[in-house]
């Protein structure tokens, strides 16, 4: 589901992470955290980016995006999964992604689980999408949190979905991570009540 243009008051209550950042991060906040994700290819993006974030701040690792984007073939999942070694250490050579081994072989390896889970799923065009929605049973957890405390790193949903993606040969898929994904791909609605975006966000999740 895409988001809806916007009219924003900068004045309006966001959550605390976004407030007082760069205006990259804040329209992050504002037009894309939190909106139910049906879409294969941002899916596979975003547990890439994911992946990459874990030890630092969500903030680094977007405004590298459009660079990641461009190192790594935008996303296209077959190409991916078909990196040489010799492109593995281009990669690592590029001061525009974060030059993690682990991390750029992982995104190598996930590539190559997302494509054995399309070969025995029944919507291979929806593989990944289906695997994480079928963990909320298809529609988005409304948390209702009103305190920055209340916001959980991981919940048994996570739990459950990052056993199952390593079971699938996926790599960097820890509980924290995997939240930390459902939080962006809109599988959980976890906008303070005090945002501006967390009704809106609410009501795209009500129309599935």
């Amino acid at each position: 589901m895409a988001a809806l243009p916007l009219e924003i008051d900068s004045a309006m209550n966001r959550c605390f992470w976004a407030t007082g950042v760069p205006d990259y991060y804040e329209q992050y906040h504002d037009e894309e955290w939190g909106v139910p994700c049906f879409d294969e290819h941002k899916m596979f993006e975003m547990l890439i980016l994911e992946g990459a974030q874990a030890g630092l701040s969500w903030q680094t690792v977007l405004a590298k995006r459009e660079n990641y984007r461009n190192a790594f073939d935008k996303f296209d999942v077959e190409k991916i999964a078909r990196y040489s070694e010799a492109k593995i250490q281009k990669l690592l050579q590029n001061e525009g992604i974060i030059r993690n081994q682990l991390k750029i072989r992982a995104a190598v390896t996930n590539a190559q689980a997302l494509l054995n889970l399309r070969e025995a799923a029944r919507r291979p065009e929806f593989a990944l999408t289906d695997l994480f929605w079928q963990y909320v049973n298809g529609r988005p957890i409304q948390t209702k949190l009103k305190r920055r405390e209340d916001i959980k790193a991981t919940t048994s949903e996570s739990d459950a979905l990052s056993k199952d993606l390593k079971k699938r040969g996926f790599k960097f898929v820890g509980s924290t991570i995997v939240y930390a994904h459902m939080q962006a791909a809109g599988l959980v609605n976890d906008h303070l009540t005090s945002c501006f975006r967390f009704e809106a966000v609410k009501a795209m999740g009500e129309k599935l």
